[in-house]
């Protein structure tokens, strides 16, 4: 045991340095961000967030939201444990046909205005899961989306600027 430990502690850190910081750029998102969803709501954005059947690679992601490098709270986005307290339903991975009515569900549950969002290439058209007899296709075979976010997963930054860009076009309407 302490030969592996010395040895462990021998070899340093295998892992990788976090990528650098755009300050800059993350605090102009942050702010336009908060602006916008005042503007829009008179108050931050409440996010209910939505697993239809995903790998949990769109989870990650999106609880990376929520360490100290992205703060989410500080954009004034928040998670709620309810739909009926969302404005957003944050839709990830395809609808599998399990979680087909719970999805339509939460959809009825949410007040009025409420945008859904699908994160992620599974949540566009079903990804490497499309046509499986399990999977119904992508968030829009059973409920209305708004904007879908591309990637597999969607970086953190992606799933900001997603959020901005959809009270930004929600406004333009």
């Amino acid at each position: 045991m302490h030969r592996i430990l010395f040895d462990n502690l021998a070899k340093g850190t295998l892992t990788e340095p976090p990528p650098a910081p755009d300050e800059s750029a993350l605090a102009e998102l942050a702010a336009a961000l908060e602006r916008n969803a005042r503007r829009k709501l008179g108050r931050s954005l409440s996010i209910r967030q939505v697993d239809a059947g995903s790998c949990n690679g769109c989870e990650l992601e999106i609880n990376a939201l929520g360490n100290p490098f992205y703060d989410l709270e500080r954009f004034g986005l928040r998670f709620v444990a309810s739909p009926r307290h969302a404005d957003v339903l944050l839709v990830t991975g395809p609808v599998t046909r399990n979680m087909q009515i719970a999805l339509e569900r939460t959809y009825r549950a949410t007040p009025d205005p409420k945008w859904v969002v699908a994160a992620g290439d599974c949540a566009l058209d079903g990804g490497m899961f499309a046509g499986s007899y399990a999977c119904l296709g992508g968030v829009s075979a059973a409920i209305p989306v708004d904007l879908h976010i591309r990637g597999c997963p969607p970086s953190p930054t992606q799933l900001l600027k997603g959020l901005l860009a959809l009270l930004q076009v929600d406004k333009a309407r």
